[in-house]
């Protein structure tokens, strides 16, 4: 038997052989089409070559692509398990000519990879053509000599191909397998073309002419070939059986759930395994292109299409989850030919048992309250949509759900009760909004939100991407386009933009579109946590609603975020391990030149805390430990180990960042929707530059990584060799020399000191007392000193009365404009002379307030230097009576 990796791998060869490429698979996220959720078909890879906005530098190419039809328009999920060739996951062989070989060249590889490698009987197959051309018409009898009978004309679209209203276009000839004349069905065209006798198996599109506005404006410069054949169709041919589950690999994957389950795939069960197979696979390989389960976009999809197998599972009566044990089953068939599902298989394996065990639970009481609400509801009934929606919002059990669930029972949803009670929840949701105290402009955020849903977030792995626009707000209000030197938030249907949260800033970077079309991206926010608002700048071109865009971020800005963010875990853990456990998160930014974090700590850092802590972030870092990361449930995150970041709203989901080790677990892990590092290397180095007070209670430090910190340290470095140079010494003797500065100019310092006393004194000379006065049958002594220490003045003045015997002193030391002032008055004077009031009355001549002391001592001062003549003549005047 020719095994399906044969088949595929025959493919390949044949027109690898014929010239082609082989090119690889693309992620089932698609890159180049922001209005398909999932790559659906062979082409979409090249889409951009054939519009001509892309170039390859081969003219053919053949692939093998993954493809996924489990949402939007085309949506197969309700259909798989139960028919005998929908698929939530296939592959899509193809071989592609961009403008080199056209219809006679594809006919024949067609002809002879079918009939000449593979052998399949001529009497077996039948083609079909688009009714008006003659030449693909011509061409088939002259390849593969088929009679006219069995070259069908169809008139209508399925045989003419557009990529849209807009761009190439072009007829199709499609090749079908008689599986003969036992199984009902007609060819097509025919009456009973909706049997299963015939299948279609290859689809040749010829690419030939150029349409607009959905009318045929002439042909193309160079007419292309598309083709895609199903892998699953022709295995089921090529192994002699109908039944695309009948096939090898679906046979093999059934098998594993029969083993694991202990039932078999017969009779009502027969549908259950089939849909677990077809789902582990579809579920498997979006895991592995990096989709992960959530509420909105892709990440609901998968989800939906996990609880939908893990419901089967529920059915065929498994006790323990069973999805993830399929998954090493999934590896043997698949692996080989699709390395990235071993690559992913520990994730791939976490993520679906975590997924079925929390399902479990919702199932568990979904079901209990389903059963109560339909218990004497027979075939034909149907369930009221507020039951429908309380299963949902109150306890998690979505619509599909409940849907399929009720579907072997015959009982339908009131589906326009449903909407109802939702459009209910909605408006209480916008009144409670309107009812917080938030702006008003902010309203349109909301209506945007319940029309288009969330900006699906596509960063944590791409720096560029296409996208849709699907909302423009300029100055508070939506407009439908935005020209040259307009400011407008621009809303797209996915981005790679990081809206500013969790301490983390936004992304800045470009949006360009067709017609030169640039716009300038200064920041992206986050209104009401679902959409991704980039606030910009038109520079050139206009942009409108429905424009497919490429949006780029700054990517060496985003890196430098990427590596303040990671070294922010780092240093909480460090924090932690240095101080205590009473370290906790109170606040951060996260800037691409810096970032702070604020810890609740009551006392201050010291030096050696500080460079431990530096050391120990620092030694994490050299030693370049990947970065993983994991999706959890709050409770189980935290319970796992888990630090949950101050201010950081959570949902059902949480993505949970793991870094570093230490001994046999990591080093840091915590709760965090940031962007961050692969690995820890990234973040080159890190710098501590200031640790401070916030508020009781709480700590601050700011510090710097990667370029900024080595920029920082240059400069630090260059501020000490130059005062090195200006201190006539190298940079590792600055601290000795700065040392002997110090000490000499404390020297200078103290003798200028002496020198000021011995001045006031008068030198030791008599010269002081020639300079005394008598004022009011008293003795004063008056001085103005420039550049004395007020520190010094109790001293003078005790040397003062000393001197005197009996008498009043008063000196002025002025320094930096400002005064200080200080009386002294002998013991034999205090009762009739109080050195409080002379002091004063001279800090009033200095625009001062107050001073204070003792009577035969006070001292006080003023901001007017200018006036310390005043003060001297002041207390005189006090003296004078």
């Amino acid at each position: 038997m020719t095994s399906t990796n044969d088949i595929r791998r025959s493919f390949l060869d044949y027109f690898g052989s014929a010239g082609h490429t082989i090119v690889p698979s693309a992620p089932l996220v698609p890159y180049n089409d922001p209005t398909l959720m999932f790559v659906n078909a062979g082409m979409v890879p090249f889409k951009n070559v054939f519009t001509g906005l892309e170039s390859r530098p081969e003219p053919r190419a053949t692939s093998s692509q993954k493809c996924v039809r489990a949402g939007g328009k085309h949506n197969d999920l309700d259909n798989v398990g139960y028919t005998a060739r929908h698929h939530t996951f296939f592959e899509m062989l193809g071989n592609f000519s961009f403008g080199d070989y056209f219809k006679e060249q594809a006919i024949t590889h067609a002809w002879t990879l079918l009939t000449r490698d593979w052998a399949l009987p001529k009497d077996k197959l039948l083609v079909t053509v688009y009714h008006t051309d003659d030449e693909a018409f011509a061409l088939w009898q002259k390849i593969a000599g088929l009679p006219e009978d069995r070259i069908i004309r169809i008139p209508t679209k399925d045989n003419f191909w557009a990529m849209g209203d807009d761009g190439p276009c072009g007829p199709c000839s499609e090749i079908f397998y008689d599986h003969g004349d036992h199984i009902w069905g007609g060819p097509p065209g025919s009456a009973e073309e909706d049997g299963d006798r015939f299948i279609e198996i290859w689809n040749l599109v010829f690419m030939q002419f150029e349409q607009t506005a959905g009318e045929i404006t002439g042909n193309l410069p160079k007419p292309s070939i598309d083709t895609g054949m199903g892998l699953e169709r022709i295995s089921a041919v090529m192994q002699g059986v109908h039944d695309n589950y009948d096939t090898d690999t679906f046979k093999a994957l059934i098998a594993a759930s029969e083993s694991l389950t202990g039932v078999k795939a017969e009779g009502d069960h027969q549908a259950s395994h089939r849909v677990i197979a077809d789902h582990l696979r579809s579920t498997s390989f979006l895991l592995a292109d990096g989709v992960l389960p959530s509420n909105e976009g892709r990440g609901y999809v998968l989800r939906r299409i996990m609880r939908r197998a893990m419901r089967h599972a529920h059915l065929l009566g498994a006790k323990d989850p069973l999805m993830h044990r399929l998954v090493p089953a999934l590896i043997t068939e698949m692996g080989q030919a699709y390395p990235e599902l071993g690559r992913a298989q520990p994730l791939i394996e976490e993520t679906l048992q975590r997924e079925e065990v929390q399902f479990r639970r919702t199932l568990a009481n979904g079901l209990k309250l389903l059963d109560e609400a339909t218990g004497e509801m027979g075939e034909g009934a149907e369930l009221p949509g507020d039951v429908a929606f309380k299963l949902y919002d109150t306890y998690g059990f979505p619509f599909d759900l409940t849907e399929d669930a009720l579907r072997s029972r015959g009982i339908g949803i009131d589906r326009d009760g449903y909407d109802a009670a939702m459009a209910q929840q909605k408006a209480a949701a916008r009144a409670a909004w309107k009812g917080s105290g938030q702006a008003a402009d902010g309203e349109v955020w909301f209506d945007i939100a319940e029309r288009v849903g969330a900006t699906e977030f596509t960063g944590y792995s791409a720096t560029t991407g296409e996208a849709q626009v699907v909302a423009l707000v300029k100055d508070g209000q939506e407009v439908e386009s935005a020209t040259v030197g307009d400011r407008v938030s621009v809303i797209v249907n996915q981005t790679p933009f990081y809206g500013e949260s969790g301490g983390q800033m936004g992304d800045a970077g470009t949006i360009t579109g067709a017609g030169g079309l640039k716009l300038a991206v200064s920041d992206t926010a986050k209104p009401l946590g679902r959409l991704h608002a980039h606030d910009a700048v038109v520079e050139a071109g206009s942009i409108k609603l429905g424009d497919v865009v490429r949006l780029d971020i700054d990517v060496a800005r985003r890196d430098a975020i990427r590596a303040n963010h990671s070294a922010t875990h780092l240093l909480h853990a460090a924090l932690r391990n240095r101080l205590g456990g009473h370290v906790t998160q109170k606040g951060s930014l996260v800037a691409p030149d810096r970032f702070r974090f604020d810890f609740s700590q009551p006392t201050a850092l010291s030096a050696e805390d500080i460079a431990a802590i530096e050391a120990e972030v620092n030694a994490e870092i050299r030693a370049n430990d990947p970065v993983s990361t994991r999706l959890m449930s709050p409770d189980d995150a935290i319970e796992a180990g888990a630090m949950a970041l101050f201010g950081e709203k959570y949902g059902d989901e949480v993505r949970v960042l793991s870094m570093g080790r230490t001994s046999d677990k990591p080093y840091s892990v915590e709760l965090c929707g940031g962007t961050h590092v692969r690995a820890l290397g990234d973040i080159g180095i890190f710098r501590i530059v200031s640790e401070s007070a916030v508020s009781s209670g709480v700590r601050r430090i700011e510090a710097l990584t990667g370029e900024g910190a080595r920029q920082w340290l240059i400069h630090r470095e260059d501020a000490l060799k130059n005062a090195a140079s200006l201190l006539k010494t190298t940079p590792d003797d600055v601290e000795t020399r700065v040392a002997a500065l110090l000490d000499e100019r404390r020297k200078l310092e103290r003798e200028l000191a002496e020198a000021k006393k011995a001045l006031a004194l008068g030198g030791g000379s008599s010269k002081a007392e020639a300079a005394d006065e008598e004022i009011g049958g008293v003795r004063f002594s008056g001085q103005v000193l420039d550049g004395l220490d007020p520190r010094d003045l109790r001293g003078l003045l005790d040397s003062a009365k000393q001197r005197m015997g009996s008498g009043v002193a008063a000196i002025v030391a002025v320094n930096e404009g400002k005064a200080s002032i200080a009386a002294a008055v002998t013991d034999d004077l205090v009762g009739t002379i109080s050195a409080v009031d002379l002091v004063r009355a001279g800090v009033e001549a200095l625009g001062g307030k107050g001073g204070g002391g003792r009577p035969d001592m006070a001292q006080g001062g003023g901001p007017d230097g200018d006036k310390a003549s005043d003060a001297i003549a002041a207390v005189k005047a006090v003296l004078a009576g």
